[in-house]
């Protein structure tokens, strides 16, 4: 397990050993995303925007923008 430790200032050094598993250089940016309260995932904020094509597969068939009102008005109302 590797530790750091917070400054004054709220800084802390990345351990080397983490900065290289998530391929992290100098000028490179993190977020902290929060799995539950109290407990953060260190996440690398380097790739770009294109690295998220494919990600997520593309509809069988297009949704038409009737369809897409109708699931908002549904849906969207339940939100409240």
């Amino acid at each position: 397990m590797s530790t750091a430790t917070l400054t004054s200032k709220g800084q802390i050094t990345i351990p080397a050993v983490v900065r290289a598993a998530l391929g992290v250089e100098t000028g490179d940016r993190v977020e902290f995303v929060q799995v539950e309260p109290g407990r953060f995932e260190l996440v690398a904020a380097t790739q770009s925007v294109t690295a998220l094509k494919g990600l997520i597969r593309k509809p069988a068939a297009p949704v038409t923008i009737e369809a897409m009102n109708e699931a908002i008005s549904t849906h969207g109302a339940k939100a409240g």
